[in-house]
């Protein structure tokens, strides 16, 4: 290191690139959220490390650090890294004479001497320092061991933060274990859900709505790149709705021009590896070399993993797979190979992954090959588990693959298919497939059990809640061995049957009984079906902090294991939603239930189906869109019609009752009440107790409603308190709480006798953190409670709508002109003095702005440059510019 004078390339490695435009800054993911002193981003190509860097660097200079940027490469062994590290300093910190002495240095010193004389000299320094160095894993291993130095010798005012794509975590394991360090991988980069709702509410307003946000999102698996192309291809197009469209519509739309840009870089070789490799859903270097006959089978998978923004690999495995967008393109490329080349392609897969255990990935390749005997015994033997991990819709799958003559012969594949059309809307499907697996030879008592199990299932997903309790009654003192996997079943069971019986405690008490250790490896999914009805019955009793406890976690484990528009994820979402709408989280409902309705409508509980649509028109209703509003229920109307539960038609009617009766529409009313009485009377007769009583109450509580909208005060009394009545017979807090309000209402009208119930109801809201019964209930409610809360009656402690959590990133050019970033490099009077020079001012109209002499402007001018390491009044602007210590000019 004999050289004071900065190379070009090492001005333009510490030279910060600018903020993307667009770029949404995520709350979870901003500067703050990293709080230790070493920072490592690591994730594959594609995952938008450079564009976090890029925004943590905009608020690293706002809170008032000086922020050195450095670009490593392969070439920036120990001694060039070093020489960077300096440039790094004085251009980031605008220190043009810091470290002086090392870059005057003979080179008799070894560099990690002069590395401790870097570190010494920096923390002199006034001020605090992060340095940022991006693509840290090109660095050779003598510049990696000088970046280890650095980072295990960091003073108390440096941060460091280092971005790369692998490799970064070995060297600085030491430090992760004992928390001086963290690791932000590629699972927090990627985009949830709610970042994509507003990310595309950013760029396209109301154009593209939550729904639409909530498919590019499963299209692109939150992969930011993906996100990115996605985004430029919609905001070319007329109508970006459309280009979605196009975009979800497979690989022959937008994808292919989108994927065949990001591997226009391969080889012919690398692409016809790519190809190949996707024909099967996960990759193993093992299994890549199989596939492919080729010996630097694993080599090459390293490398494309490394190099190529496609894939998806995981923290400490040796797995990874592809990215949804590239792996449909590549597998549309695959058809177009000769049949025979394919053939051995997928007998090649059902081979390696049968060997390890993988039934039933080897059954759907030994199927593709043409092995169909094979596929169906391994198909057997695998979806009987399949199911006890929650994959239904595999076994759905293969019931359009298998002949009617296989399932006779095998009733263990039809005893996996009966489970899998219960817990559905085929619930017809489902009892003729347990009469086949009850009509088999050697069916015997833990058999018929289970059968019982599934019809319990079905009558449960029918709305039968009368036939369900009559299935399973006989085996309800029965349970399976605790080792078994149906223990948690029968808990379920017994749980669903406690909370139709209106003992919604006892059903909690009979989940904890159970061990849940006991339930073995891989049934996570049933466990969580025990979350579920643990967090229903607080819901049900409107405890919903409680049923949040519960539900948010099991709801984020759910998305990881299952996916997102699983039904079992979807139905955490739907009662999540409810929770969020209750304590006035509008968007974060809306985010929750986006792009999920149609699965619900097809694979869950009718209480969920109908906890969402209700949900869903409520925020529509809050966000002013009546219209939309009404319609959701219309469709849960034609819901209920289509799959023959009268109940979803009643409950969307009598939900119509309510969002009329709030504004006094009298006639609407009356006719929804009669549709209402129709179906009861209709189905009444037929259904049983328990049953009727749910129907009861909505009736009756439309039949108050109704009366509420004629203000026939006095008629609405005794059916409010009739269907308060029964909701305090199930155990339903939010509804009783909502019927004691209207009930109170309609008191205080017609006799003036409604003042002690309501501020009862009021209180009990308050403590059950129900933010908006009263509000939905009715509008007349809402404004009681503020009449009370003034005259100090009560205070209602209403809360404010909690925003999305997302924040975005201030404009890069402000409006009103130039404008200096605080920063601790620069002082007060020096960042006007900037200002001003930036606005083109002469030193004379500096000083009439400023209210200082033009000796002051003149001696403040002479310190800028020299931080600012210019030569003339514009490049001053301009350095100040590229250090992110100004914006506003044009």
């Amino acid at each position: 290191m004999t050289t004071d004078s900065p190379s070009t390339e090492l001005v333009l490695k510490t030279m910060a690139p600018r903020a993307p435009s667009g770029l949404l800054a995520r709350a979870r993911l901003n500067a703050e959220s990293a709080r230790s002193q070493i920072v490592l981003v690591q994730a594959g190509a594609g995952y938008g490390k450079t564009s976090l860097l890029a925004q943590w660097r905009r608020e690293f200079l706002a809170r008032g650090a000086a922020v050195a940027w450095l670009l490593a490469d392969e070439r920036d062994d120990a001694e060039r890294f070093l020489r960077a590290l300096v440039h790094a300093i004085r251009t980031g910190c605008a220190r043009p004479g810091f470290g002086r002495f090392i870059a005057e240095s003979p080179g008799a010193p070894g560099a990690f001497e002069l590395a401790t004389a870097w570190l010494a000299e920096l923390a002199q320094l006034s001020l605090d320092v992060v340095l940022i160095v991006d693509e840290a894993d090109r660095l050779p291993a003598s510049g990696a061991h000088m970046l280890d130095y650095v980072m295990h010798n960091a003073p108390q005012n440096l941060r460091i933060v280092a971005a790369g794509r692998q490799g970064l975590d070995k060297p600085a394991a030491e430090l992760l274990a004992y928390g001086q360090a963290e690791l932000i991988g590629p699972e927090a980069l990627r985009f949830r859900v709610d970042d994509t709702i507003a990310l595309v509410t950013q760029r396209f307003g109301g154009r593209v709505d939550a729904d639409a946000s909530a498919r590019l999102f499963e299209i692109t698996d939150g992969w930011p790149l993906g996100l990115q192309l996605a985004l430029t291809a919609m905001a070319r197009a007329q109508d970006p709705r459309a280009a979605l469209d196009n975009l979800a519509a497979g690989p022959r739309g937008l994808r292919e021009p989108l994927v065949a840009a990001l591997l226009s870089e391969l080889s012919s070789d690398d692409e016809r590896f790519l190809v190949d490799i996707s024909v099967v859903d996960v990759l193993h270097p093992d299994l890549c070399a199989a596939l492919t006959g080729a010996a630097d089978a694993p080599q090459r998978l390293a490398r494309l993993v490394r190099d190529t923004p496609v894939f998806v690999s995981a923290e400490a495995s040796d797995w990874c797979r592809m990215h949804p967008l590239a792996r449909d393109v590549l597998q549309a490329r695959l058809t177009a190979l000769p049949d025979d080349e394919r053939a051995a392609l997928h007998r090649r897969a059902a081979r390696w992954l049968g060997a390890r255990g993988m039934l039933e990935q080897a059954a759907r390749h030994a199927h593709a090959a043409g092995e169909r005997e094979h596929a169906y015994e391994l198909a057997e033997r695998s979806l009987h588990d399949a199911v006890k991990q929650g994959q239904l819709g595999t076994v759905l799958d293969w019931l359009e693959r298998l002949p009617e003559d296989e399932l006779e012969k095998r009733p263990r594949l039809c005893l996996a298919v009966a489970w899998a059309l219960a817990l559905g809307e085929r619930h017809q499907e489902a009892q003729r497939q347990v009469e086949r697996v009850l009509a088999s030879p050697g069916a015997d008592d833990a058999l018929r059990y289970e059968c019982a199990l599934i019809l319990s299932a079905a009558a449960w997903y029918a709305d039968d809640p009368d036939r369900f309790l009559a299935l399973f009654e006989p085996w309800a003192q029965t349970p399976p061995p605790k080792d078994s996997w149906l223990a948690q079943a029968h808990a379920n069971r017994l749980a669903a049957r406690a909370m139709l019986l209106g003992e919604p405690a006892q059903a909690r008490r009979l989940q904890q009984a159970v061990t849940r250790a006991q339930t073995g490896k891989g049934l996570g999914y049933v466990v969580r079906w025990g979350d579920h009805m643990v967090g229903l019955t607080w819901l049900q009793e409107g405890q919903v902090k409680l049923a949040e406890s519960v539900l948010l976690p099991a709801l984020a484990s759910a998305e990881d294991d299952l996916g997102r528009r699983h039904p079992l994820t979807c139905m955490f979402a739907a009662t999540c939603a409810s929770i969020a709408y209750e304590d006035d989280r509008i968007d974060e409902a809306g985010a929750l239930l986006a792009n999920r309705l149609d699965v619900l409508e097809h694979a869950a509980m009718p209480e969920t189906v109908m906890l969402a649509y209700r949900t869903a028109a409520r925020i529509a209703a809050v966000r002013g869109d009546e219209h939309r509003a009404l319609d959701l229920l219309e469709m849960l109307y034609a819901m209920g019609v289509a799959r023959n539960l009268p109940r979803l038609c009643a409950t969307s009617l009598a939900e119509q009752v309510r969002a009329h009766a709030g504004r006094y529409r009298a006639q609407t009313c009356d006719a929804l009440v009669e549709r209402i009485d129709a179906i009861v009377d209709e189905h009444g007769a037929t259904r049983g107790p328990i049953w009727c009583r749910s129907m009861h109450m909505l009736q009756s509580t439309a039949h108050g409603g109704a009366a509420l909208a004629r203000e026939d005060w006095q008629a609405a009394i005794e059916p409010l308190a009739h269907a308060e009545q029964l909701a305090a017979t199930m155990k339903l807090g939010r509804q009783r709480i909502e019927l004691m309000a209207l009930r109170a209402f309609a008191q205080e009208r017609a006799n003036g006798e409604g003042h002690a119930p309501f501020l009862e109801a009021l209180n009990l809201a308050r403590t059950y953190h129900l933010g908006r019964v009263l509000i939905d209930a009715h509008p007349a409610l809402a404004d009681w409670a503020r009449r009370l809360s003034e005259a100090g009656d009560v205070n209602p402690g209403e809360r404010p709508v909690v925003p999305p959590h997302v924040v975005r990133v201030p404009p890069c050019s402000g409006e009103g002109g130039p404008r200096a970033l605080p920063s601790v490099i620069l002082t007060p009077k020096e960042r006007e003095i900037l200002e001003l020079l930036a606005r083109n001012l002469s030193n004379k109209e500096i000083a009439l702005a400023a209210a200082v002499g033009e000796g002051t402007v003149k001696w403040h001018l002479k310190n800028l440059f020299g931080k600012l390491d210019a030569s003339s009044r514009k490049h001053a602007v301009r350095r100040a510019m590229a250090l992110g210590l100004l914006e506003g000019v044009q």
